[in-house]
């Protein structure tokens, strides 16, 4: 198949969680023979949208990528007056409020909806990831009716989710692709069901290996145990939670007790000395950090999926997740791999228990290796996927068929 992803933000040095999933999706299909191309910006920094990387084309790991420049900043305080409008706000708000959300989100590049609009009928399949960005919103239209689209929302409940516009946005695909359980029930329950659609998941590598020992040494840990976290700094993925709670039971339970947060900080928190902060890293020293690690935790609010907590699995190794997030609480109830807890007591109570308890750990990291084997290869997962593919094309075809008269 000749496909299309339209993606906000593409490369390897890109560290959110759909972007990574799309490109794990592009470049698993290039190696299994298809022919994988990818529209999106020339920006790195979703707050700003800056374009940082060159316009024009670039091939990565068989994936021919196209990006377009940024034609307007995000005015960060327009944005956030109309977030607390169109999102925040509790009176009805007007359709021209939410176009103009739509284009301050961003990443705004007219170049991409023209360009699918005029590439669109060139392909087997345009595939669309995450619904909240401007590329989403104003890409998919252009291509609906036209070619097979397959959009992979990456939602979870939150309050964009609510805002008027996505209701038509959601019943443009002729096929959807589910990260979990939670997200199907979550979109299926607002908008509807597409004519083809599939819980896919995420695949991860199970042949990963980490050198622990390596990333104590490099970051001074020594021996002393530590609870890992890896995302960006952000108050939406609960690192200031985290980050209070975390103290809170170092006060109330003395130890040597470590917080590593692995990933890139939005917003700033309080310095102590055990909590260390390693920004971005590299895959390989991400590894070296999920082998090192006593346990994951995990205290993201709104996930629709959690790669970091599969790949913590596939090292073996056992995982505390936010309880508030029901697709995490799912993803743990699953696999058997995970403590989850809801407010400070049973954060306390589940460190301690993990802390205290080596068999207990044993058996929440080998009951995750096993949930990754049986679900989430790379190759189990890209069957479901081109299945899904064809099934979308299918749906595209019977959707769009002329109808036969009636008969007279």
């Amino acid at each position: 198949m000749h496909i299309l992803f339209v993606v906000q933000r593409y490369g390897e040095d890109i560290a959110g969680g759909s972007e990574q999933c799309c490109r794990s999706f592009a470049e698993n299909l290039a190696s299994r023979g298809h022919e994988v191309e990818v529209a999106t910006s020339c920006a790195c920094d979703y707050t700003n949208w800056a374009n940082v990387l060159p316009e024009g084309d670039e091939l990565i790991n068989d994936v021919l990528v196209h990006r377009f420049p940024i034609d307007r900043l995000r005015d960060h305080s327009y944005f956030e007056h109309l977030d607390a409008r169109v999102v925040w706000g509790s009176a009805p708000t007007s359709w021209r409020d939410q176009d103009a959300w739509v284009d301050e989100v961003g990443p705004r590049t007219v170049d991409i909806p023209a360009y699918i609009f005029r590439r669109a009928m060139e392909f087997d399949v345009i595939v669309f990831f995450t619904y909240l960005y401007y590329t989403t919103v104003r890409g998919l239209p252009a291509a609906a009716g036209r070619t097979p689209t397959l959009f992979q929302p990456t939602a979870h409940f939150e309050p964009q989710l609510s805002v008027p516009l996505f209701n038509h946005l959601f019943r443009q695909p002729d096929g959807m692709a589910f990260l979990t359980e939670e997200e199907a029930e979550l979109v299926n329950s607002r908008f509807g069901h597409r004519p083809a659609e599939a819980v896919v998941g995420v695949g991860c590598d199970l042949a990963a290996e980490g050198d622990g020992d390596r990333f104590r040494t490099s970051n001074r840990l020594g021996d002393a145990p530590f609870l890992l976290s890896i995302g960006r700094v952000d108050p939406w993925k609960g690192s200031l939670e985290a980050a209070d709670y975390f103290l809170a039971f170092k006060e109330r339970n003395p130890s040597d007790l470590r917080l590593v947060i692995v990933g890139d900080p939005v917003t700033s928190l309080s310095e102590h000395p055990d909590i260390h902060l390693t920004g971005f890293l590299p895959e390989s020293e991400k590894v070296d950090a999920i082998a090192a690690c006593t346990a994951f935790l995990q205290p993201s609010y709104f996930e629709s999926f959690s790669m970091a907590l599969t790949e913590v699995w596939a090292l073996r190794r056992p995982a505390l997740v936010q309880g508030r997030c029901d697709v995490l609480v799912g993803q743990a109830q699953r696999s058997g791999g995970a403590l989850h807890y809801n407010g400070f007591a049973e954060f306390e109570a589940a460190t301690q228990l993990l802390l205290e308890n080596s068999e207990l750990r044993e058996r929440l990291a080998n009951n995750g290796r096993r949930y990754v084997e049986d679900n989430y290869s790379w190759n189990s997962v890209m069957e479901m996927y081109e299945d899904l593919l064809v099934r979308t094309v299918d749906a595209f075809c019977s959707r769009h068929s002329p109808q036969p008269s009636a008969g007279r």
